[in-house]
């Protein structure tokens, strides 16, 4: 695998510096969260690290990159690009970089549509993409305060805000992101939040 310093040296060269800089954050959120809840920080600021390296990749490049891979579309991709980056960043990330680590994998791959049950890095980079000091939204003010109180919670706030967002911009809701957000409900409803 490649060292921290060459991953960020190739992305500081293959971003735009607004995409660079939310990338550091997302890193270094995703740090600190680790450390809040009881993960591997340098694995969480690895994955926090490359989560987007495939998200300026031209979309008809990054829909043969995949299909080349064997990763079929589906139809919720087809129709919004903007989701494909993260399949193609764990492709990349195990192609360029050399990461293998398949926890570091699912926490890029699910980043943007986030899945059931999913594993503590991977709610970890979730809400760090959502929360970093640059996204400076309301929303992502309110999820920032859950975060460092529970999780879980902001897994599920995140989730209902992304799922608002994409019915008011009239787009197709990603499968993931409703099972996602069913599942948090009914975890943090039954009390059984931060679990892994």
């Amino acid at each position: 695998m490649q060292t921290i310093d060459e991953i960020t040296q190739y992305l500081k060269r293959n971003l735009s510096k607004e995409r660079f800089n939310h990338t550091i954050g997302v890193a270094e959120t995703a740090q600190s969260l680790a450390t809040m809840w009881g993960e591997d920080s340098s694995l969480a600021f690895l994955a926090g690290l490359v989560h987007d390296c495939a998200k300026e990749v031209p979309v008809q490049d990054a829909v043969m990159k995949l299909s080349a891979s064997g990763y079929v579309l589906d139809e919720v991709e087809k129709s919004s690009p903007a989701l494909i980056h993260a399949p193609l960043g764990a492709l990349l990330a195990k192609e360029i970089f050399g990461i293998n680590d398949q926890i570091v994998l699912d926490a890029i791959r699910y980043h943007t549509t986030g899945r059931t049950n999913m594993s503590l890095l991977e709610k970890i980079i979730y809400v760090a993409d959502f929360i970093e000091p640059n996204r400076r939204y309301r929303e992502s003010k309110i999820i920032r305060d859950l975060a460092f109180t529970d999780l879980d919670k902001a897994v599920l706030a995140e989730a209902d805000m992304v799922i608002k967002f994409t019915i008011d911009k009239g787009r197709l809701i990603h499968p993931d992101t409703v099972i996602a957000r069913n599942y948090y409900l009914k975890l943090t409803k039954e009390g059984k939040r931060n679990e892994t």
